[in-house]
């Protein structure tokens, strides 16, 4: 193997660069050289390819996105579209794969192994954190921090004005960032896609707290109820309280990666580069407790990753 390609699809996760970084790093200390895929599969497609080398890839830790840049390509379902993906990495003499995000680039970087034989590793850059195989994704850390920051912040307003306020995280389909913030910045209540929301409860906090007390309350984007919004909606049709909104949306993936973040993207990445070089594919290279894992990638979506019971039980113990 003489030269593998790495690149970032789906969404953006802080300590993405610091991943690319390390991959290269590693590559190079190896003999092996690395190429940039700008633009996740568009990119991969549309033959948007880069050398990466130490200059490129120098004073990028601190650096929230990704230099390769990411997005989402619906062309890539498309059995012949993946075909030309295949032409494209072979016109430029790749031998072997790094691909960075979540569930979606793992469909993808699955059947470029399953059609046509593509030496791939996965490695999970996500903020969700929903990937089965490693215990944290690439950026869940700085996601949670900088959800807490400005949580703390809203819990000052709601204090000073003794209101109800209602928060909202990203979480498509887990409610890990809505359950640790949720904990950490003591909400009166945590509504997240894995519990049923229930009004007549929240309600009860509400008035336990005091109506004329501030109220904080998390929703993870994919709650049953619809996410923040709905909720609130629902809340003052009941009950005729009217909360007050914030979504943090996208702000939660920006920023500069916490220290936790650049050292798992940098072991991972480091990983993923050896896993490569020792004939591995078709795997997601994570960590559980201080051990590397390599996860089928199949697995990493068909087996469901669940938010811990205790953090559950300890949202409703410490209200």
């Amino acid at each position: 193997m003489k030269r593998i390609a790495v690149f970032t699809s789906g969404g953006d996760a802080p300590g993405m660069n610091a991943h690319v970084r390390a991959i290269e790093r590693t590559a190079e200390k190896r003999g092996v050289e690395t190429i940039g895929i700008v633009g996740g599969y568009s990119g991969m497609l549309n033959g948007h390819f880069e050398l990466l080398d130490r200059i490129r890839t120098a004073n990028i830790l601190d650096r929230g996105g990704t230099i390769l840049k990411t997005s989402r390509c619906p062309e890539f379902h498309d059995a012949d579209q993946r075909a030309a993906a295949v032409q494209q990495l072979r016109k430029h003499g790749i031998d072997g794969v790094v691909a960075c995000g979540g569930d979606g680039t793992f469909h993808g970087a699955h059947l470029l192994h399953v059609e046509h034989g593509i030496r791939i590793v996965g490695t999970p850059g996500t903020i969700d954190n929903d990937l089965f195989g490693t215990d944290y994704t690439i950026g869940y850390d700085t996601a949670i921090n900088t959800a807490a920051v400005a949580i703390d912040r809203i819990r000052d307003t709601a204090d000073s004005h003794g209101r109800v306020f209602f928060v909202e995280v990203m979480g498509r389909h887990a409610g890990f960032i809505a359950m640790d913030v949720g904990v950490a910045c003591g909400a009166e209540y945590v509504a997240v896609p894995e519990t049923l929301t229930d009004v007549e409860v929240l309600y009860e906090r509400i008035v336990t707290q005091g109506l004329d007390k501030r109220t904080v309350v998390i929703v993870g984007e994919g709650d049953e109820s619809g996410g923040a919004m709905q909720l609130a909606q629902r809340l003052e049709s009941r009950y005729g309280i009217a909360p007050k909104v914030t979504i943090l949306g996208h702000v939660q993936r920006g920023g500069a990666p916490t220290v936790r973040d650049r050292v798992l993207a940098a072991r991972l990445g480091a990983a993923a580069v050896d896993a490569l070089l020792e004939g591995q594919s078709d795997v997601m290279v994570g960590q559980a407790g201080p051990d590397l894992t390599y996860v089928p990638l199949e697995a990493t979506w068909e087996t469901h990753k669940a938010v811990p019971s205790y953090l559950i039980d300890l949202s409703t113990l410490l209200v």
